[in-house]
């Protein structure tokens, strides 16, 4: 089923989560143990994310630095059918502009059809590790807003190559991200929405959020996407903090604040598992706040580990 009628069709809030594929050399397990005890909550998506390449430097012998490059989450779609066959959910895969061609995406598409899968979140991703700015695969998209208009154009039957014959038509529901404190490349929230906008103009049927800490930055959020004409779902993003590491971490590989009342008391903490506490009570304050609010889905961040994911839904679902 696709997540904009699960929303439609839902006589409450949703659970949901998003998971990492494991590193490269692990095996399923992993993801499994992380997600079963989840289960309980009956979450009926679970979001997959996808992770680019990533260029390395191997010391060669004679002290040269080879560039090589690697993938070192890889097994998205994988994961999707796995999740598919053993949980019967419905998995949203992520579809990146970084490193893909439009053909390529075209191609992803058709592996994801073929399975089944009726969603996908369209992003633009990050760019690599030794990039300045996003830099786009040759002959393929620069922005998420042209992600999903190749998407919406499958859905209609339009592909790259105009000659083929019979061609059918995909059908998926598509997701985008929105930035409660602003993507940090935009200018300014005003300027961010305006392109959230054209994404949902392009075809997208929801909103997922960036994570957030502070309630108040995402019911602005909502209101200034409403005052903008943007009128579909908004579902937030929730991750716990789990570590004092976190303080530093989420504000720099995230570009979103950490309320100070949040951090003076991760602070006071003795160790990682009082952090761990902390955060967990922050979240399902957070998410009490939230569904007094009338959201259709809280979703959460899990980042490979679901402890404090499962001790924040039992309190809530």
């Amino acid at each position: 089923m696709k997540v904009i009628d699960h929303i439609n069709n839902a006589k409450k809030t949703l659970f949901t989560f998003e998971i990492l594929p494991p590193l490269k050399g692990q095996n399923i397990q992993h993801i499994y143990n992380n997600i079963d005890p989840l289960m309980e909550f009956k979450p009926p998506f679970i979001n997959v994310t996808y992770h680019r390449e990533e260029l390395i430097y191997k010391r060669l012998e004679s002290g040269l630095l080879e560039p090589k490059v690697v993938k070192k989450r890889p097994g998205t779609v994988g994961i999707c059918a796995a999740l598919m066959n053993k949980y019967h959910v419905d998995p949203v895969p992520h579809i990146l502009c970084g490193g893909f061609t439009k053909e390529d995406t075209e191609n992803a598409l058709i592996d994801l059809d073929f399975l089944g899968i009726e969603n996908v979140l369209a992003l633009r991703g990050d760019s690599m590790k030794n990039e300045t700015y996003f830099v786009p695969e040759k002959g393929g998209h620069n922005f998420a807003h042209e992600l999903v208009s190749q998407i919406q154009g499958m859905n209609e039957g339009e592909y790259l190559d105009e000659e083929l014959q019979n061609k059918s038509q995909t059908n998926f529901s598509i997701g985008v991200a929105g930035y409660p404190e602003k993507h940090f490349e935009a200018t300014s929230l005003n300027m961010d929405i305006r392109y959230l906008k054209e994404k949902v103009e392009a075809g997208a049927d929801y909103i997922v959020t960036q994570l957030f800490f502070d309630n108040k930055k995402y019911f602005e959020f909502v209101k200034k996407c409403r005052e903008a004409g943007i009128t579909c779902p908004i579902i937030p993003g929730i991750k716990p903090i789990a570590t004092k590491k976190h303080l530093t971490v989420i504000p720099h590989q995230f570009f979103v604040d950490i309320p100070d009342e949040l951090a003076l008391e991760v602070i006071k903490c003795k160790d990682n598992k009082a952090v761990r506490q902390v955060g967990v009570e922050w979240a399902i304050q957070q998410s009490k706040e939230l569904l007094d609010f009338g959201v259709p889905v809280l979703h959460y961040y899990s980042m490979g580990k679901s402890d404090n994911i499962y001790n924040v839904a039992k309190e809530l679902f």
